[in-house]
């Protein structure tokens, strides 16, 4: 018997600690791959898709995120009752949670990523910095430990010059982000930070670097598996951001050529693999104007954006999760892979582009998602249901895949053409991606930025 077939440990029930499309998404995928689901939700979940789909639901309580989803305790005592050998953390909610997975494996339970060493290890982005540095890749000049106060950060950007970023160690999702600009900024950009940093992340901590004028933000999917073998499946560009959220995204990156391709995969794998990473992951780089790039943070997850890189590589991320938590080696080696086309994402969020993209909730009385060849949509949504103001604003992704850019963007539009999703006081930003996205020359010439939503939300405005 091999090595690897001694570390294997089969896997039979999934329990999904989550909620909205990712949920439906794992359960169609343990379907796929002959696995029991089991899905936890809160009562304002009670009637949702993924737990009617799913094998089995256990209700985990209120709609409060922290009396449900984040209630460790509830969601561990779900998988127990219910027989589940697994938990799949989705996004977002436990899913990058090291204490989380430690309980998982107290209890007997295969966590579905990283390890809790690993994760810890990830957790604090400043620490990732330095263990990135020693794995030989490029940083932007800054910090590799959190910052003891606005004294210090005040110091340390005199000495690499202005403009500078302050990030939440901790953070993730946006936010915990400033720019700042001149030194007279540092302090009350310092308060600021640390106290959103504690509100979201329950830790002030905070760390600097380097801010790029012009940058764009380019990240990495990584697969890796116990016994070493880890591979890259390409780059999205994730530059469409509005507050350093992800409106849009793509694979490929219009902005690299073959070489920076390349070295930027390259350099994923060589960091994943430094910090003995195991399972679905991205490495997230900034790309000058000049098209070096830097590494910026690990995130030890499944991304919101993975069906692009699905679109292009054909590779299912989620069926791969499942055989990696279950000790199987990686099927599949570099020279394997193979990427066709191009795929663009759009996330259809529950905002208004006209108010600054303010929260929306309502009923969804009307909801038809487009169709047709090589269009997919990843959603929860049907009419009737009603957008809680509790969760993520995200309602829907509209995939699509061409063969070459172009006609990804052509098709994009089609596909936002024929969406509809209506209510009472819901509005979405599907018109703003299909008019001031997608339709922008600027957008459509691949030369942009990460403040090109901000430029395009000032000029929609004027003309609407």
């Amino acid at each position: 018997m091999t090595a690897a077939a001694d570390s294997e440990r089969p896997i039979k029930t999934v329990l999904v600690a989550n909620r909205s499309e990712i949920a439906l998404r794992v359960v169609r995928a343990c379907r796929e791959l002959g696995l029991r689901s089991v899905v936890v939700y809160s009562t304002a979940d009670a009637e949702s898709i993924p737990v009617r789909l799913a094998d089995d639901a256990v209700c985990i309580g209120p709609p409060e995120p922290g009396r449900s989803y984040l209630n460790i305790p509830n969601v561990i005592g779900a998988a127990l009752r219910t027989g589940a050998d697994a938990i799949h953390p989705g996004y977002g909610f436990l899913s990058e949670n090291a204490d989380f997975a430690s309980v998982c494996a107290e209890e007997g339970l295969i966590f579905v990523g990283p390890s809790p060493e690993t994760m810890a290890s990830l957790a604090d982005k400043a620490v990732t910095r330095a263990l990135m540095s020693k794995a030989g890749l490029p940083l932007l000049p800054g910090t590799t430990a959190t910052l003891t106060g606005a004294a210090e950060a005040e110091e340390i950007a005199e000495r690499i010059g202005y403009p500078v970023i302050l990030k939440a160690a901790a953070g993730g999702g946006g936010r915990g982000m400033r720019v700042v600009r001149a030194r007279e900024e540092i302090e009350d950009a310092y308060r600021r930070t640390q106290t959103e940093a504690s509100l979201a992340f329950g830790d002030g901590s905070l760390y600097l670097e380097r801010y790029l004028e012009g940058a764009r933000h380019i990240e990495v999917q990584v697969l890796a598996d116990r016994y070493g073998n880890t591979v890259h499946l390409g780059e999205r560009d994730c530059s469409v951001q509005r507050r350093h959220q992800k409106l849009l995204e793509e694979s490929p990156s219009p902005a690299l050529d073959d070489a920076t391709r390349a070295a930027i995969g390259a350099a994923a794998v060589a960091g994943a693999r430094s910090v003995g990473y195991e399972g679905a992951g991205t490495m997230e780089f900034l790309l000058d104007r000049d098209g070096g790039f830097w590494f910026m943070e690990m995130n030890a997850r499944l991304q919101v954006e993975h069906p692009v890189t699905e679109m292009v590589s054909g590779v299912d991320l989620v069926a791969e999760q499942l055989r990696i938590a279950q000790g199987r080696p990686l099927r599949i080696r570099q020279s394997d892979i193979e990427f066709r086309g191009h795929a663009i994402e759009c996330r259809i969020n529950a905002e208004d582009p006209e108010r600054d993209f303010a929260p929306s909730t309502g009923r969804v009385t009307a909801y038809r998602p487009p169709a047709g060849p090589w269009v997919r949509v990843d959603s929860h949504l049907e009419e009737g249901m009603t957008v809680s103001p509790y969760y993520d604003a995200l309602l829907a992704k509209v995939i699509v895949w061409a063969a070459d850019r172009p006609a990804a963007i052509d098709r994009m539009s089609r596909a936002l053409d024929e969406l509809v999703l209506t209510g009472p006081g819901l509005t979405t930003c599907a018109g703003f991606h299909r008019d001031a996205i997608l339709a922008d020359p600027e957008f459509r010439s691949g030369d942009f930025d990460l403040d090109f939503v901000n430029r395009t939300s000032r000029t929609h405005q004027e003309r609407t």
